[in-house]
């Protein structure tokens, strides 16, 4: 913590941010790591602006009735003040430095944003060894490097974990006799890799990608330089692209029912999809919903039988096969229309519901990695028997590669086997 930075309780919060002219507060939590994440941003921050701006923290959990009368609900919580009351973004869970920096610099007069932009610098970075992506893939390759005394930094936009974070519950992962929540089997992991050496930069900004002299540069301010890179950036959900799905995305359509489930107690909802995903997916959803629809466009699922034996024994799922979405629309809140298409007649019809959950499969992270890299047919990064890719020296792992199975186990296998093949060459 820096010199800027001062530690208060909720007795000290009059007199130090709200009889100030300007305050920025961090709520934090012990034993949480997007608090972690935010501290060393939250310190360099508090360095280029802390000179005209009060920078203070709040221990969340030992200062609870003020948290609750602020409605601070989760750490870290960072709230910006003028004049004793909240202006801009509550910001909270992954915070961005740039975020930070957009709602601090709007307090600022013209004459101190001018000094404080002049102490940014830019600095650089080495390391042995690069990942790009926080997955189980990257999280796997950063404990076996860290464990053969290989300096490696990770670097992830978001917090670690991956996907894997908005799984409800992980029955097949080895060593683990109980189904696992997804995000403590992320926690587990990026907590390892912590243990073993492995420095984190997440919840970044990746401004620029160079894979031919294996360079990044982060948030504006920090440009890492390897020897080696491994791509562990995994994929997304796929969109179907139809009319309403942008629109209604995160209002109305979810691609994630850990996340979004619990706000469908006793409402109905549909479900798009067949597979595992979806399958598994609506296995979880059906202990919110009343009802579920599934609309598939084959005449079977292609789950595994388990998961279909459980989806037949529930009493409040119907199933639409050969049926094709063709329109979302939204007419209230948690009123929603879903137009189907019957794939044998060509007859359309709409099915209501309160809510669309979406599970069609992913699409490879590769956006940020340029053009210079082999792909298969469908976008996926070829690699070979050791993981590297057609560039010199950058590996690929997990997700983003093209592979038949796409699973936490093959995922954490490729990690293994990249980062070995890596402790070899260096």
């Amino acid at each position: 913590m820096t010199r800027f930075i001062k530690e208060i309780s909720s007795e000290d919060y009059q007199k130090e941010v709200l009889d100030q002219s300007r305050a920025v507060v961090d709520f934090y939590s012990t034993e949480c790591p997007p608090c972690e994440a935010l501290a060393s941003k939250y310190d360099a921050l508090s360095e280029i602006y802390g000179e005209f701006i009060p920078f203070v923290k709040i221990f969340r959990q030992g200062n609870r009735e003020l948290s609750e009368q602020l409605d601070v609900t989760g750490s870290p919580t960072v709230l910006f003040y003028q004049q004793g009351k909240l202006t801009g973004d509550k910001l909270t869970g992954g915070v961005k430095r740039s975020d930070m920096m957009r709602n601090i610099e709007a307090l600022l007069t013209e004459d101190e944003l001018k000094a404080a932009r002049s102490k940014i610098k830019q600095f650089e970075t080495e390391t042995d060894v690069m990942i790009l992506g926080g997955g189980p893939a990257g999280l796997t390759a950063g404990i076996y490097l860290a464990q053969a005394q290989i300096n490696t930094i990770l670097v992830d936009t978001a917090l670690p974990g991956g996907y894997v974070t908005t799984t409800h519950q992980v029955s097949n992962y080895p060593g683990f006799i109980d189904p696992q929540q997804g995000f403590m089997l992320a926690h587990y992991m990026s907590e390892q890799a912590k243990a073993n050496g492995v420095q984190f930069r997440v919840a970044v900004e990746v401004n620029s990608v160079d894979l031919e002299s294996k360079t990044i540069t982060i948030d504006g301010v920090e440009r890492i330089r390897a020897k080696k890179i491994i791509i562990a950036t995994g994929s997304r959900p796929r969109p179907l692209g139809l009319p309403g799905e942008k629109e209604y995305g995160g209002n109305g359509i979810s691609y994630c029912a850990t996340c979004d489930a619990k706000y469908f107690k006793d409402k109905e909802v549909v479900v798009i999809g067949g597979g595992n995903s979806a399958i598994e997916e609506t296995l979880f959803i059906s202990k919110f919903a009343k009802k579920i629809t599934i609309v598939h466009q084959f005449d079977h699922f292609q789950a595994n039988k388990k998961a279909q034996d459980t989806l037949k024994s529930l009493d409040n799922v119907e199933v639409l096969f050969e049926h094709e979405p063709r329109e979302f629309k939204k007419y209230a809140t948690m009123d929603m229309g879903v137009v189907v298409e019957d794939l044998k007649t060509k007859q359309r019809s709409e099915v209501r519901t309160n809510g669309i959950f979406v599970f069609v499969g992913f699409l490879p992270n590769i956006e940020m990695l340029g053009d210079r890299l082999e792909l298969d047919q469908w976008g996926y990064l070829k690699t070979d028997e050791d993981l590297r890719t057609s560039i010199d020296g950058v590996y690929a792992v997990g997700d983003v590669t093209t592979k038949k199975y796409r699973q936490i186990t093959t995922a954490v296998a490729d990690g293994t086997i990249a980062a070995i093949s890596i402790t070899k060459e260096l």
